[in-house]
């Protein structure tokens, strides 16, 4: 049976709160980050990721309280990213109720984190994420560091390949030239890397509609992450697995589950009965 391709909606954390922008710059502001997640669980989210944008880049600690406080709301997988520089840092994240941790800047200075990481608490805790950007004038990406500020000149096909030698469990393959932008993802990208690798790709950056996301799988993500279309609006968690299941993908379907007055959850159907 075909593994069912997962809706990740992605909610980057800047100052507590979830902002989106084009190519990490020009943020608006989305919501509360536990509220917009949990809603997104109910909804019909296969898993959450949360980034704090900032944190490597302002050298601040990780996002343990956030990971904390989703743990009480949100019933998901649920990653969290920003800031994790140590095994310790990674630890503290999983004991504070996040699943995976993502790691990107921190292993590229560091490469054996991604090997303790796997060691310690297994390859399926550890994400690598990596921000990338097309070259300029010769074929290929480029990996950027701490939020899209620093080119580090490595080629990202390679960094992914060595980071599935090191251990990963999964990549968050973001294309900067396209996030933000929802022009679709970048498929080149995703089949450069999914023809070197074996590793489950999430293709992030450029979401803007379900036929994109179809277009990703197809060009061999195994996950699609998404936030503007989903934090504003355009598409809701379900319209989007109906599209993929048209299209022959393989998704979790599940009924949406609604807050009633009473603050308890129940399934949508049972609405009528309010």
């Amino acid at each position: 049976m075909s593994l069912k391709v997962r809706i990740i909606p992605c909610l980057d954390v800047d100052a507590g709160r979830v902002v989106k922008g084009t190519r990490f710059t020009n943020l608006r502001d989305a919501g509360d980050p536990v509220e917009l997640a949990a809603l997104y669980d109910r909804e019909g989210a296969d898993e959450i990721v949360f980034y704090d944008i900032t944190a490597s880049h302002e050298q601040r600690e990780t996002a343990a309280a956030l990971a904390r406080a989703a743990a009480e709301e949100v019933f998901v997988p649920y990653t969290i990213g920003g800031g994790v520089r140590t095994a310790g840092d990674m630890r503290a994240m999983l004991r504070a109720g996040a699943d995976k941790v993502s790691i990107n800047s921190a292993a590229v200075g560091n490469p054996d984190l991604i090997t303790e990481g796997a060691e310690r608490f297994g390859s399926q805790c550890v994400v690598l994420s990596v921000d990338v950007k097309r070259r300029g004038l010769s074929p290929g990406w480029e990996v950027y560091l701490n939020g899209g500020r620093v080119n580090t000149g490595m080629d990202a096909v390679g960094w992914l390949v060595e980071g599935e030698r090191r251990g990963a469990g999964e990549f968050v393959l973001n294309s900067m030239d396209a996030d933000g932008t929802e022009t679709g993802y970048d498929l080149d990208l995703i089949s450069a890397v999914a023809g070197k690798t074996t590793l489950p790709i999430i293709a992030s950056g450029g979401a803007g509609s379900p036929e994109h996301m179809i277009a990703a799988v197809n060009a061999g993500a195994g996950a699609v992450l998404a936030a503007s279309i989903f934090h504003f609006g355009e598409y809701s968690i379900a319209e989007v697995k109906e599209h993929m299941m048209q299209a022959g993908i393989p998704v979790r379907l599940v009924e949406p589950r609604v807050r009633r007055s009473n603050g308890e959850e129940g399934w949508k159907h049972d609405l009528s009965a309010r």
